[in-house]
């Protein structure tokens, strides 16, 4: 029994051995690889980045390695210090090596509930409830229809140059660009794929964290000229606004100045 119990206690030992001395042999595999190799070290990314993630906050995302100077990038990254005050432009993966290329200034930083203004145009925002903006499905990078309502009282014209009186409505602009949707207290609306992408639960959380107000107001912001943005203010001034959601293949029409006559023709 006794000489049981010692060989017993032997293969366990034996085991162990084994085991340490095959993890020491993994462990020296790369160094043993990049024995005769010239190596150069570089920041490479151990974990999630979020875009936006600030240079700052980037050490605890990354960890320094040694790889040979053949698969080092041209813009790789191997201070910290040397990227300032940028962000991450995009979402980085663990393995990747960290590259100037991903990184911009904070100031130019669009972030993703925004697209870029498109040269020549402006940028102008208009709060509107959920019911205004197909239900809050409205994100950047959107094209949209722009209603316009004005009621009895307000001039408006049939198109066509002649004076309408009473209450009208008009689909004003096709294919507006969005480039950007807020909750009324400022945060950035959730786009569809971050949605698709969450779990239940962290929808659930998300949900709580950054629900629009009470109000279930949204601001949009559209990209248009001069001139149309005059018009969209008069709107939001002194009428009413509706969007819908109108992709680039949506068949464009107007049925013109729509009056209280007209709804029933």
């Amino acid at each position: 029994m006794k000489a049981r119990l010692l060989g017993g206690i032997a293969a366990l030992v034996v085991a162990i051995i084994g085991t340490v001395l095959l993890f020491t042999y993994v462990q020296g595999a790369d160094r043993r690889a990049l024995a005769n190799t010239e190596t150069e070290d570089v920041l490479v990314v151990k974990q999630d980045v979020p875009a936006g993630t600030p240079a700052s906050q980037l050490s605890q995302y990354v960890v320094t390695k040694a790889v040979p100077r053949t698969a080092v990038a041209d813009d790789g990254v191997a201070d910290l210090g040397a990227v300032g005050t940028k962000v991450t432009a995009v979402a980085l993966v663990p393995g990747e090596q960290l590259l100037s290329s991903r990184l911009v200034d904070a100031n130019a930083y669009l972030g993703p509930a925004r697209v870029e203004v498109p040269a020549g145009l402006q940028e102008i925002t208009v709060r509107l409830g959920i019911d205004r903006v197909v239900g809050g499905r409205i994100q950047a990078g959107d094209t949209v229809g722009v209603f316009i309502s004005l009621s009895e009282g307000s001039a408006t014209s049939d198109g066509g140059g002649a004076a309408v009186s009473g209450n009208a409505t008009q689909l004003t602009f096709h294919k507006v660009l969005v480039t950007a949707v807020q909750f009324s207290s400022g945060a950035a609306a959730q786009t569809q794929a971050e949605a698709s992408q969450a779990s239940s639960q962290s929808a659930l959380n998300t949900a709580s964290e950054s629900k629009p107000t009470t109000s279930d107001s949204y601001l949009i912001t559209f990209a248009r000229n001069a001139v149309d943005s005059e018009k969209l203010v008069y709107a939001a001034e002194f009428g009413k606004i509706y969007l819908s959601k109108e992709p680039a293949d949506a068949t464009e029409g107007t049925n013109g100045v729509v009056n209280q006559a007209k709804v029933f023709r």
